[in-house]
Formats: structure tokens, C-alpha cells, sequence
């Protein structure tokens, strides 16, 4: 392993590996899995894909809000949030692993979510890669099966060894996601570059407005995105 891959082992403030709670959580999903990477590598993204519940409103700018031993306790948090603890769940396996970013336009949204960020694009999509059996693979932990049921969009599976992005289609073959620009990869969460460019997309007032809200709720936005009304691309 060359030293560019050994800062891909390392934990950082948000990606904390070493955190005894994440440490604890990885060596218990991959407890059958002897000392094979790729099988690791598999349970602990079907741990963090089911078991961390999808929020598009989770909290989103500050450090903390990405901290994996943080998402773990809350069981929740959006894309990113999702990437940056399976990335720490990784690590501390001992698999290289690290985040990455795309922008996607969703075809498949809810009524509220769409009108809360008056955008069907995706800005900063997260995913994780992990350095397995000498590549890059690509691992989507986002959406929970049950969300995906309810979307009618089959769940990502993940097997180690290709990467697992988004599909294009749902199950009734329509438009589901599109990969509109890739943002590269990252050791850690690049905070700063996400809310750059969110403002550029969302807008300023928009953004700040959501920062209001969450300061005003003490963090939680009350809003419950498995209730919301699907919306399917012909209504868009």
C-alpha cells in the first residue's frame, strides 16, 4: 500500500475511525466475515444503507452534523452523512476508504422536497469508495430498502467488486437519476466546497433559511420525508 493509500486508513475530526462506538459497530456486522476485505466491506455498507435512516433534512452545516460516530447515534442523516460513516466504518476495518461526490438530478422526488429546495438537482451527492482488491469501487449506502420500496426503486446492492451507483430507472422504467458532474473524491468531508456550492445552486436566502429553521428547532426539522407525497417524472 502506497502512501497516498495510507491517508485513506487515517481518521480526521469527522471521519473518526477510531471512535470505540464505530470501532465497536464495524467489528460486530463483519463478525463473521473472517479477514476478508471485500466481504467486510459488503456488511458494513448493508449496515450503514439499512440501519441509518435516510433524512434529506438532516442537519447539514457544521462539522459535527457529518461526524460518523455522531450519524451512528442518530440512526439518520442524508447522503453525505451516510458516506462519511461508512468511509469510517471502513477504516476502521482497514480498508482504504474515502468519500466522493457527484451532482444528480432526481427524477423521482417528493412534492415537499422538491418545493424545499426549488431544485430536482442534487448538489454534492456523497457515495464512498472503498480500495478493494487493488481498485476503487464505489459503494451508494443513501437510501434505506424501505424508502426505496416506497419509491418503487430497487434497493442498491453492493458486492465489493463493481460499483454501486444509482440506477437510471425505477422499477416502472421511469427516469430515476441522472449523474450530472462528478466533484472527485476526498480523505474527508470537504464542508466548505459543499456549502459553496450549495448556495451557488439553492441560493443564499434559501440556505440561510434552512440554517434558521434548524437553529430555531434546536436541530430537528420536524419533517418526516417517508410521509411525504412520492412524485414520479411525469409530474414534474
Amino acid at each position: 500500500m502506497d502512501t497516498t493509500t495510507r491517508q485513506y486508513l487515517a481518521p480526521t475530526a469527522i471521519i473518526d475511525s477510531d471512535h470505540p462506538s464505530i470501532v465497536a459497530y464495524a467489528q460486530k456486522v463483519t463478525a463473521n466475515d473472517a479477514d476478508d476485505p471485500i466481504a467486510k466491506a459488503v456488511s458494513v455498507y448493508y449496515a450503514v444503507r439499512d440501519n441509518i435512516w435516510y433524512d434529506p433534512y438532516y442537519p447539514f452545516y457544521l462539522p459535527e452534523h457529518y461526524q460518523a460516530s455522531k450519524v451512528l447515534a442518530s440512526g439518520r442523516g442524508y447522503c453525505v452523512c451516510k458516506a462519511a460513516l461508512l468511509c469510517a466504518m471502513g477504516r476502521a476495518l482497514g480498508v482504504p476508504s474515502r468519500v466522493g461526490f457527484a451532482t444528480v438530478r432526481n427524477h423521482l422526488a417528493t412534492r415537499q422536497l422538491l418545493e424545499f429546495l426549488g431544485s430536482d438537482l442534487f448538489v454534492y451527492h456523497g457515495y464512498t469508495e472503498f480500495y478493494l482488491d487493488g481498485r476503487w469501487v464505489k459503494a451508494t449506502p443513501a437510501f434505506n430498502k424501505e424508502l426505496c420500496q416506497r419509491h418503487k426503486v430497487a434497493p442498491l446492492e453492493f458486492n465489493g467488486r463493481e460499483d454501486s451507483v444509482f440506477h437510471a430507472y425505477n422499477q416502472n422504467r421511469q427516469k430515476f437519476m441522472e449523474y450530472l458532474e462528478d466533484h472527485g473524491s476526498y480523505a474527508d468531508i470537504p464542508l466548505d466546497k459543499i456549502l459553496n456550492k450549495w448556495r451557488q445552486t439553492y441560493g443564499d436566502q434559501r440556505v440561510d433559511t434552512w440554517i434558521a429553521a434548524l437553529e430555531n428547532a434546536g436541530g430537528d426539522s420536524r419533517r418526516d420525508f417517508f410521509k411525504e407525497d412520492v412524485l414520479h417524472d411525469d409530474h414534474l
